[in-house]
Order: structure tokens, then C-alpha cells, then sequence
């Protein structure tokens, strides 16, 4: 039996919190266009990603990816940290 697995989720976002054990809180941000008025407006959510190893902080770009469920909240993990903080 063989089954097709379809290409897990990734996510570009900012870390907004690292006060948490091995666990982030990412930020991603994207635009939508307003359907009567057509201005983009920015819509954002928040995920609690898996940090093994805590070397995120906080304003670091990071790049997460689905995953099975961690925890109650944490559905997602930090695959890479595209950019540091300054």
C-alpha cells in the first residue's frame, strides 16, 4: 500500500517571543486585497514553532514547516533562520 504525500507547508515570518522552552512564537505577515475597495491590507498570524535547540531570538526572519502536533498549540517547527537579527 502506497500512499502520496503531499509537500509539507513552509512559512516565512519574524520571531515576536522566545520566552518559551524550546518553543517561538513566528509572526508571518501577508497582503490581501480588499474585495469592493481593492487596497492591500496586511493580515498576520501567529505560530508557536518547535526551536530544538533555542537559538532563535527575537526579530530573527525564520522559515518554519508543518509538522506533526508537538503539543496542544505547536504544529510547526523552525526549519532554517533565513536572517539574524541586528
Amino acid at each position: 500500500m502506497t500512499e502520496e504525500h503531499r509537500p509539507k507547508k513552509t512559512q516565512l515570518g519574524y520571531v515576536k517571543s522566545n520566552s518559551m522552552d524550546k518553543t517561538v512564537v513566528v509572526l508571518v505577515e501577508r497582503k490581501v486585497r480588499h474585495k469592493l475597495y481593492g487596497k492591500y491590507i496586511r493580515r498576520h498570524v501567529k505560530y508557536m514553532a518547535h526551536d530544538a535547540v533555542n537559538e532563535c531570538q527575537v526579530g530573527d526572519t525564520v522559515l518554519i514547516e508543518e509538522c506533526r502536533p508537538l503539543s496542544k498549540n505547536k504544529r510547526w517547527f523552525v526549519k532554517t533562520i533565513v536572517q539574524r537579527a541586528v
